[in-house]
């Protein structure tokens, strides 16, 4: 197809015939000998239709305020964990503060500083000896 094709008069279709809408029938005569049947009123179907979308409505609308429920619920469970978890790490870093005051309380030379203030000299290795005090079975 050429580039002059593109700008030439283009056909036009003829609109679509209009289509033609059956034509009503007259209701069917009842023969004889057998009831009429009834007809069916669209405003109990129309009805039951209405019915049914109020039905979901409410439970989508029930399935929603559950879902926002249990959200509530999950983020207090949330909150209160974070505040114990805050609260354990303030235990352990008071229990360390208080090993290590533990630690220097029972050093050595504090010790031995604590002794000398009271009088007491440290024995020396040669006048050092040793007792049995497990009972002798003789």
């Amino acid at each position: 197809m050429a580039a002059v094709d593109w700008f030439a008069q283009a056909e036009v279709a003829e609109p679509a015939p209009p289509r033609r809408r059956p034509a009503e029938r007259p209701a069917p005569r009842p023969a004889r000998g057998h009831p009429a049947r009834p007809v069916r009123s669209r405003r109990r179907v129309s009805q039951r239709r209405v019915r049914a979308h109020i039905v979901w409505m409410i439970l989508f609308a029930l399935l929603l305020s559950g879902v926002v429920a249990v959200n509530v619920a999950v983020l207090r469970a949330h909150v209160s964990v974070s505040q114990l978890d805050q609260r354990a790490a303030q235990l352990r870093a008071r229990n360390q503060a208080l090993a290590s005051e533990l630690s220097n309380a029972s050093s050595a030379p504090r010790i031995e500083a604590a002794a000398r203030r009271l009088g007491l000299v440290q024995a020396s290795p040669g006048n050092t000896s040793y007792l049995d005090l497990a009972p002798s079975s003789r």
